[in-house]
């Protein structure tokens, strides 16, 4: 079976300043190279959603719904609803990923 990857505004948002920020301060190439890994990681998600672990920061919390991927050290969080998968974060996680799961998944 077959899932529909789902791209949240958000998580648009957040791979556009992502790749703003590496081609800034690295180089517009290792941007490009950074965006095509992590589009390689959620295009498989339609395959095998499951295979994502839940993010231990919302385990502790009690909420085991999101899972995410890595591209080391960016991590794509999403929640697979019937036959979709919707990305709903992707961020570098040497950032305060706690208080940026807080802000973003619980309101």
């Amino acid at each position: 079976m077959a899932y529909q990857v789902n791209i949240t505004r958000r998580a648009a948002d957040d791979l556009q300043k992502l790749h703003t920020y590496i081609a800034e301060r690295d180089s517009p190439e290792r941007a490009g190279y950074v965006l095509d890994q992590i589009s390689s990681i959620v295009e498989r998600l339609s395959e095998l959603p499951e295979r994502g672990t839940v993010p231990r920061e919302l385990a502790a919390l009690g909420i085991h719904e999101f899972r995410e991927v890595f591209f080391k050290p960016y991590r794509v969080i999403y929640y697979v609803e019937g036959n979709a998968v919707f990305i709903v974060l992707i961020a570098d996680g040497r950032r305060d990923m706690q208080s940026l799961l807080q802000r973003r998944l619980l309101g």
